[in-house]
């Protein structure tokens, strides 16, 4: 061989061996995050020019960071052999066996989950048989916003990628009747020790980092995934979590008021009642008793020094099913001590309702109470001879109702209509009629709906039949009916007993305003005019009128009620009304 020859296999020798040094520079990476995940680096086994044995390929995973950026470090390498084994990688030179070196590889881009960000997958040392492999980098992976966040997509630097459904379990919640429901997205991943798809395919080149992602503009980019995977449509599973709410109050207060003197007040309400679930054990009482069937159950007990009232309240209020008719029956004993005897009243009653609309409603009940007179203040009285003692009284009621007020305390706008007629019978047999109407106009408010100033207009019309008991006629006086008077103070009067009258008719107008910021004053100014009469029609003489100011002072710490205080002064009244001019009511509630 002569030296022309020798140089020529040097030379092919030489650009074999560089051919194998670009070959293992040409090594590609992969990193997918999902969870914790793995940044893998991979070189080309570089070839033997000799024709032995090719150098080992290096390879070797990373650990990427489940959350956000966080460094990631490579595990033990895949393939690898001890450190002192024997090179298996020839001098192209020479032939002898020499120490080899893998090339650097890169990490391609990888998938984030939904709800977790890639971070930056540094590959560790790869070691493929004695090969040392270079330094891999998974690339940094940016989580790009989906439509509706169902996918979040991953994005290397400059280049689009699309992110990787996880598949996610649904945990079913218990739906409580009544309650409302609570609905939350599932961020609960199955199994991340799935593999996921591949970016790509492998055997393309890509771009070296922090070059824009060169894409060629067509109008079906996607239409097919790049990557394999690009979903049109995605179900998004749910958790549905129902829990029960607070159905059951015991709650205590008390009241002060012109009209009805010092009174506590007790009350225990269960609004999930289930009058058929009785309790098998005792415990049972404290813990799932007489719960469960969306029914209402009220206990009200009011000692007081001139009113005491005790009820017992049961409601259905659908009773066939989810329907627009209820049902109630209650019990109740009523002591009041009046100015010129003491009334005692002990009976029950059972009502069905039926909803026409949610603000029109009819109501038929049907009462019998006994109610007995003692403790007159004069036998000279033929009225009040005539009831003394144990009186049968029932009533049969029809009521229809048509409510739009905004508030059942303070309404600023709306109207209550009633139309109540009665047809007692028993030890006395006599109609009864009602109208009442209330109508609240809203003159102006501030641009956050506060500060509303409010104009009532109020009528009640009544009457009742000739053989109508004493303790049955229409009062009028005090605080919640004509203010300017005392307690039934406005009204017709034989031999000093207020006997009242068969005939009402009362009225009222009322503007109401707020003084301070927070509504939590109010200022009122009102007329008060009407007459009770003992027989139907009205008599200028006994008309009477009275005018004054108040306030209303909302304290919730006390219960929703406000305090009311109210000075009238009666311009227009009778010989025989006994007047007052300051009237008020307290009442806390907790």
């Amino acid at each position: 061989m002569n030296k022309r020859d020798q140089r020529r296999i040097r030379f092919a020798s030489t650009l074999l061996a560089s051919l194998g040094i670009l070959t293992s520079l040409g090594s590609f990476a992969c990193a997918q995050t999902v969870g914790p995940g793995y940044g893998y680096s991979y070189s080309p086994a570089a070839p033997n020019p000799n024709g032995g044995p090719p150098a080992g390929p290096a390879s070797g995973y990373g650990v990427a960071a489940p959350y956000g950026v966080g460094g990631a470090y490579g595990g033990t390498p895949a393939n690898s052999a001890p450190p002192n084994a024997v090179p298996t990688y020839y001098d192209p030179a020479t032939g002898a066996p020499a120490p080899g070196y893998g090339a650097p590889g890169y990490g391609a881009p990888g998938y984030a989950a939904p709800g977790y960000y890639g971070g930056q997958g540094n590959g560790g040392q790869a070691y493929g048989g004695q090969t040392n492999g270079g330094q891999a980098y998974g690339g940094q992976a940016y989580v790009a916003p989906v439509p509706n966040g169902a996918v979040n997509g991953g994005m290397l630097v400059g280049q689009p990628m699309f992110g990787q459904a996880v598949p996610e379990q649904v945990v079913p919640g218990q739906v409580v009747q009544g309650q409302p429901i609570m609905v939350q997205p599932n961020t609960v991943p199955q199994n991340y020790n799935q593999p996921l798809p591949l970016p790509g395919p492998m055997n393309q080149p890509l771009p070296p980092l922090n070059q824009p992602w060169q894409i060629e503009p067509n109008t079906t980019f996607m239409d097919a995934s790049p990557f394999g995977y690009n979903p049109k449509i995605r179900d998004v599973p749910i958790n549905i979590y129902a829990q029960e709410g607070q159905t059951g109050r015991f709650s205590v207060g008390g009241s002060v008021n012109s009209d009805l003197g010092v009174a506590g007040q007790f009350v225990l309400e269960e609004r999930n009642f289930d009058i058929r679930k009785f309790p098998s054990r005792p415990s049972d009482l404290l813990n799932g008793a007489f719960r469960g069937a969306g029914q209402n159950f009220r206990m009200e007990l009011v000692p007081g020094n001139r009113v005491q009232r005790y009820t017992l309240n049961w409601t259905e209020p659908n009773l066939f099913g989810y329907s627009p008719f209820s049902l109630s029956v209650g019990g109740f004993y009523f002591t009041r001590i009046y100015r010129d005897w003491t009334e005692q009243r002990l009976g029950a009653r059972m009502a069905v309702g039926y909803e026409v609309t949610p603000d029109l409603s009819v109501t038929t009940e049907l009462r019998g109470e006994d109610v007995n007179i003692s403790n007159p203040s004069t036998n000279a009285n033929q009225a009040l001879n005539r009831v003394l003692g144990s009186n049968d009284l029932y009533t049969g009621r029809v009521r229809i109702a048509h409510n739009t007020r905004d508030s059942p305390f303070l309404p600023t706008e709306g109207h209550l209509l009633e139309l109540i007629y009665d047809q007692n019978f028993g030890e006395f047999d006599f109609p009864r009629g009602q109208i009442n109407l209330s109508r609240y106009f809203l003159v102006r408010e501030r641009a956050d709906g506060s500060g509303r100033h409010t104009f009532t207009s109020s009528m009640r019309l009544g009457f009742t039949g000739g053989d109508t008991p004493l303790f049955e006629n229409f009062f009028a006086g005090g605080f919640s009916t004509m203010r300017g008077f005392q307690f039934r103070g406005a009204g017709p009067v034989e031999n000093g007993v207020q006997v009242g009258g068969q005939f009402q008719m009362l009225g009222s107008f009322e503007y109401m305003m707020p003084v301070t910021a927070d509504d939590m004053l109010r200022m009122v100014a009102f007329v008060d005019y009407g007459t009770i009469e003992q027989n139907i029609e009205i008599n200028s003489k006994n008309f009477r009128v009275a005018p004054g100011l108040g306030a209303r002072i909302a304290v919730p710490a006390l219960g929703p009620a406000p305090l009311a205080f109210d000075f009238a002064f009666p311009v227009a009244y009778a010989d025989s009304d006994t007047r007052q001019i300051f009237s008020f009511t307290m009442g806390l509630t907790r």
